[in-house]
């Protein structure tokens, strides 16, 4: 009886524990997202999304908009995770369907992975401006995507090696016995089957990207102008929040918050995009 008793009030105090977790995580994100858009939504017009800064943000003219900071994280974001995922997906196949559950080598990876997973984001800066002292480039769109697409990589690999794992032994063991390959077996099959976790896995990685400053500040560079050229300098929206909540100016630390606002709506943007395909996908997945 006691011990009833004494399980029961534990699972009281964790249970408890657990809601105020949740109601503190919730709060945050509402208290943020309050925030920006009390800040933000006063600024935000379609001349601001569809036009080019003017008067540059350092002199404290802030006319024109903020569409050269939006098109500079999209393309970053897009060719990094492109990138990423071209080695991020065939690495988690291998992992999960080349090598044993428990091998040495598979461990290893995972490990290795995790590793890199924790590194903070301005290490990687400060790596890709190494690169780019090497090769004798300049501050660009590019290395800003060869960064973000090292950043990426741990995080989808490991998302999508977690969603692999799930996918039942049985299916590869038939798919193997009916004359496959492993190669046909990885992708015509596991392939498949995990296709809207792996989904996500990408989704997290570009939502992870687009919003990445420490990064992109050493490799990429900032310009008002348009981004035109992988081998130009180009403007993200975190950098141009960086640099525009930095200024003194009331008008140019407004648009900082309109910013916020723009990047926050993308990534829920992403979000819900990611949900909707992951549910139109999982019809063709087998229970």
């Amino acid at each position: 009886m006691y011990r009833t008793d004494k399980r029961l009030v534990e699972e009281n105090i964790f249970k408890t524990v657990m809601m105020l977790s949740c109601l503190g995580v919730i709060a945050i994100f509402l208290l943020m997202m309050a925030t920006v858009i009390a800040k933000g939504a006063g600024g935000l017009s379609i001349k601001l999304l569809t036009t080019a800064p003017t008067g540059g943000y350092i002199a404290g003219a802030a006319s024109g908009g903020i569409l050269n900071a939006i098109l500079g994280s999209v393309y970053l974001a897009l060719g990094a995770t492109f990138l990423a995922g071209l080695v991020a997906i065939p690495v988690s196949l291998f992992i999960n369907v080349y090598l044993k559950k428990d091998s040495r080598l598979a461990t290893f990876i995972r490990f290795s992975f995790d590793v890199l997973w924790g590194i903070p984001s301005i290490v990687y800066g400060a790596f890709g401006f190494m690169i780019m002292l090497f090769f004798h480039m300049r501050a660009s769109l590019l290395a800003g995507i060869i960064t973000i697409a090292l950043l990426e990589l741990p995080i989808m690999t490991r998302a999508a090696d977690g969603v692999l794992k799930m996918v039942p032994l049985e299916l590869k063991e038939v798919s193997l016995s009916l004359g496959a390959t492993r190669f046909e077996t990885a992708f015509r099959v596991i392939f498949k089957q995990a296709l809207p976790g792996i989904l996500t896995a990408v989704l997290i990685g570009f939502g992870r990207g687009i919003g990445d400053a420490a990064a992109v500040l050493l490799t990429t560079g900032y310009t008002d102008s348009l981004p035109t050229s992988l081998l130009r300098p180009a403007a993200t929206l975190p950098l141009a929040i960086f640099f525009q909540l930095g200024t003194p100016f009331p008008e140019v630390q407004q648009m900082a918050y309109t910013s916020a606002l723009v990047l926050m709506l993308i990534i829920l943007a992403i979000s819900i995009l990611s949900r909707v395909l992951t549910k139109r996908m999982h019809k063709h997945i087998l229970r």
